[in-house]
Order: C-alpha cells, then sequence, then structure tokens
C-alpha cells in the first residue's frame, strides 16, 4: 500500500508564510516520529511532503517531495498516485477538516477521522453539550455570538475565565482572564488580530471565540485507537503547561501514574464513544481535579503525546493505527518504561 503522509505545518501548508514557532516544532516531532514508525513497516511504500524550511533527512524508505508555494497540482498528484493518506493537522480554520474532506472526494483511504466527525469534535462551542447529554463533566462554556454580552457572561461563570478560538489546536491564541481588565484586552486581541496565521485575512469576531470555566487541577491527556465505533487507551499522559503569557504546551511524561488515571480513560472512552467516526490515533485532553476528571477537548488526529507513548510502548504504534482504521483494535498495551518529552521531540527516561 503506497501511504501518503502529509503534517500540514511542516509538509507545505506554510509554504512562503511564516510559519509559528510552536506548530512548527511540534509538527516536525510528530513527522518525523510517525515517518519513522512507518519504514518500520513491511509492505507498505512511504511518501511524504515538506516545506523547503524542512527538508530534515528522512527515513532511506521514505520518499521526500518538496512542496512550493501554491504548488497545489504536485500534492493532487500525490493524493492521485497514494492509496491511503495519513493527515496531521491542526483544526484551526477548518484546516484538518477541509484536508479530510479533500482526501474523500478522491476516494483514498483515509488513515484517521473522516471530515464529518472532525468538524464535530474540533467544535469546542458544540462539545459541551454532547458531553452533558453522556454525563462527562466539561467546564461550563458560553459562545461569545452575536447578542452575547462577554463580561457579563464572564460574570456569571466566575473569574478566572479561559479564551480560546472555538476551533484551534496547541493551545494557539488561549488565553487565560483573571479579571475584567485581562477580559477586555484578551477580546481586543481577538478582534484584532486573527490569532490562527493560517493566512485568513481581516479579524477574527466574538463568535469564532469561546470561554470557558477555568478549572483548575492537573493538566492530562490520554492517547487512544479508534475504530468509528470503539476506542482503547493507550496512555494516560501527563501535561506540562505554561500560563505566563497565553498557554503553552511543552510536552509532558508517560505513563502518567495518577490515583485519577482509571477515571480519566472511561471518560476519554466514554467520550469517544459519543462521536461514532473516529478513527486512528485520538487525543482527549483533561483536568484532573479533586472532583474527579475533566474532559476539555477532544483532538481527532496524531498528538505530540505520541512521541511519548511510542517510546513506551514495544507494539507500533503507528501500525496498530493502521489496524484500527481497519476495525481491529488491540488490547490495552502495557507500558514497558517511562519517558519525558518536550514538545519539540527530546524523549528520555523519566
Amino acid at each position: 500500500m503506497r501511504i501518503l503522509v502529509h503534517e500540514f505545518v511542516t509538509g507545505g501548508g506554510f509554504s512562503g508564510r511564516p510559519v509559528p514557532a510552536s506548530l512548527a516544532r511540534e509538527g516536525l516531532a510528530m513527522r518525523t516520529a510517525l515517518l519513522e514508525d512507518l519504514a518500520a513497516l513491511r509492505g507498505h511504500e512511504i511518501v511524504t511532503t515538506t516545506d523547503i524550511r524542512f527538508a530534515k533527512p528522512a527515513h532511506a524508505r521514505v520518499e521526500v517531495i518538496t512542496l512550493a508555494l501554491g504548488d497545489t497540482a504536485t500534492f493532487d498528484q500525490l493524493l492521485a498516485s497514494a492509496d491511503a493518506v495519513w493527515l496531521v493537522a491542526p483544526e484551526t480554520d477548518r484546516c484538518l477538516e477541509r484536508l479530510a474532506a479533500r482526501v474523500e472526494r478522491k476516494g483514498k483511504i483515509l488513515l484517521g477521522s473522516g471530515a464529518a466527525v472532525v468538524r464535530k469534535a474540533s467544535d469546542k462551542a458544540g462539545l459541551p453539550r454532547l458531553l452533558a447529554r453522556i454525563g462527562v463533566p466539561h467546564p461550563e462554556t458560553v459562545a461569545l455570538e452575536p447578542g452575547v454580552d462577554a463580561r457579563m457572561a464572564a460574570r456569571e461563570i466566575g473569574f478566572p475565565v479561559v479564551l480560546k478560538p472555538r476551533r484551534g489546536a496547541g493551545s494557539r491564541g488561549v488565553r487565560l482572564a483573571h479579571n475584567a481588565r485581562d477580559l477586555k484586552s484578551a477580546l481586543a486581541v481577538f478582534r484584532r488580530v486573527h490569532v490562527t496565521s493560517f493566512g485568513a485575512a481581516g479579524g477574527q469576531g466574538d463568535r469564532d471565540i469561546v470561554m470557558q470555566r477555568y478549572v483548575r487541577g492537573i493538566p492530562a491527556s490520554v492517547s487512544l485507537l479508534a475504530d468509528g465505533r470503539r476506542s482503547v487507551a493507550l496512555a494516560v499522559n501527563a501535561q506540562s503547561m505554561s500560563t505566563a503569557s497565553g498557554f503553552s504546551y511543552r510536552g509532558g511524561r508517560t505513563p502518567f501514574d495518577h490515583p485519577l488515571a482509571a477515571e480519566a480513560v472511561d471518560a476519554a472512552i466514554r467520550t469517544c464513544g459519543a462521536l461514532p467516526g473516529l478513527r486512528g490515533y485520538v487525543g482527549v485532553d483533561l483536568v484532573l481535579t479533586d472532583a474527579g476528571p475533566v474532559v476539555i477537548e477532544v483532538n481527532p488526529r496524531l498528538t505530540t503525546a505520541y512521541l511519548g507513548v511510542r517510546a513506551v510502548l514495544d507494539e507500533n504504534v503507528a501500525a496498530m493505527a493502521l489496524a484500527a482504521c481497519e476495525r481491529t483494535l488491540p488490547l490495552q498495551p502495557i507500558a514497558r518504561r517511562r519517558v519525558r518529552f518536550t514538545a519539540s521531540g527530546l524523549v528520555a527516561a523519566a
């Protein structure tokens, strides 16, 4: 099978434009790790795209194609020649959703979630209603749509509050407001600047922002494999976050031995079950609180935690993800070691 791996940020999606540093380092780290795992498999031909600025030498069994600014013809040719496509892209500006739809229109096998479920899972305004129906805790959330007074909403939720793009990734554009002054400043930034830097012109209106109650606790994630109906957890991961100037993800450690780990897995599996169509690798972000796990968001794609998860399992995680896309889920694997990992791809024994 000929598999096309397209990591959007370093794979040509930003050709000719500045690349946000946080997205670049995580994208390159995930691309490198995924290609290494896929290249270790027999019976597959692997090809990947790259921006010339990120043309890092790949495995000898991986064909690397450079995508220049506006080179849609080459990408279409790669899609046409591929049997299956593995996308790694942010949900921001519906980037992942649009790419998934493009692959589906070409009639190719998508090694991940389809456009419809990506749209549903990445909508931070709609997720609270979905989780409420299945009884999974989620922070109180308000979409700042026309007619919604942000200051009044913040008072009702209670400071501090978190402002974030309705569809975003990598903590980019997420801000913490401790008081009314912080709120005014954060909203001004959202309105003045398109926080995604994904090439869209103009500012970002309030309708694209959600406000959430800030949940105090330990940030964590659950990495899972899904087959469209069911899911199995690979690991619970601790997250290292900075809130000095907005939120910044720095990496983490896995597996995370915490008293709420089993409850976190249960909440993540229930969340995936409420989103039929999730396939392949999925990440669910949570906060572990005194009252139990609180699900924050769903990432229907490869996440940076993959860097740690692949290091603690003896199994090839990419191979298991391929099998999951063919509706064959593994038994929950056992972590054989503990590691720390950074968002730039450094992995060390914990």
